[in-house]
C-alpha cells in the first residue's frame, strides 16, 4: 500500500482470494484493504498513538440517515460519556481534498452538529473547529490531543 504522511504502524493483513484484508481494530474484524481503508486504519492508529484517543471511544462506518438517504461516517469519536464529539472523513490518497470533500463532511455534520471535523487522505490532514452559534469555522493548526478536545 501507498506510503502516507503519517507515522508507520503495524497491521494484521491477510490474503483472501485475489485481495487482501486488514484487521479493523475498532470493528474487530477483517475488512477489504482498499486505499481508503488503508488511510482509515492508519489514521485510527495516529489518533490512538500520537493523539491519545482511546480506541474504545471511536466507531467506524456508523450508519445514519441524511435527507432520507443512508450514509456512513468514517470515524466518529466520542467523549467518556459516550457523546459524539468529532467526525473524521477519510479519502484514498488519490482523492484531492477539494471543496467537495469539505462540503461532504459539513453535510454529514448536519446530523451530528459537532464542533470538530477532521479530513484526511493520508497525505494531507485538516481539522476544523465549527462554531454553530455564529455559523463560522476555523482551521486548527494541528489535530488536538484527546484530552485537549474533551476539555475544550
Amino acid at each position: 500500500m501507498q506510503a502516507l504522511n503519517l507515522p508507520t504502524y503495524s497491521f494484521k493483513i491477510k490474503p483472501e482470494g485475489d485481495r487482501n484484508l486488514i484487521l479493523d481494530v475498532i470493528r474487530r474484524k477483517y475488512v477489504a484493504l482498499t486505499a481508503e481503508e488503508w488511510v482509515r486504519q492508519n489514521f485510527i492508529q495516529y489518533l490512538k498513538e500520537e493523539k491519545t484517543y482511546p480506541l474504545s471511544l471511536m466507531s467506524v462506518e456508523t450508519g445514519f440517515i441524511l435527507y432520507q438517504v443512508n450514509k456512513r461516517s468514517d470515524i466518529l469519536i466520542h467523549n467518556r460519556q459516550g457523546v459524539a464529539i468529532a467526525l473524521v472523513e477519510c479519502k484514498s490518497p488519490e482523492v484531492k481534498l477539494t471543496r467537495d470533500v469539505f462540503e461532504q463532511i459539513v453535510r454529514y455534520n448536519l446530523k451530528y452538529e459537532l464542533s470538530i471535523l477532521m479530513i484526511t487522505n493520508g497525505l494531507q490532514h485538516f481539522c476544523l473547529r465549527v462554531n454553530h452559534s455564529n455559523h463560522s469555522s476555523e482551521f486548527l493548526k494541528e489535530i488536538p490531543n484527546f484530552n485537549d478536545l474533551i476539555m475544550g
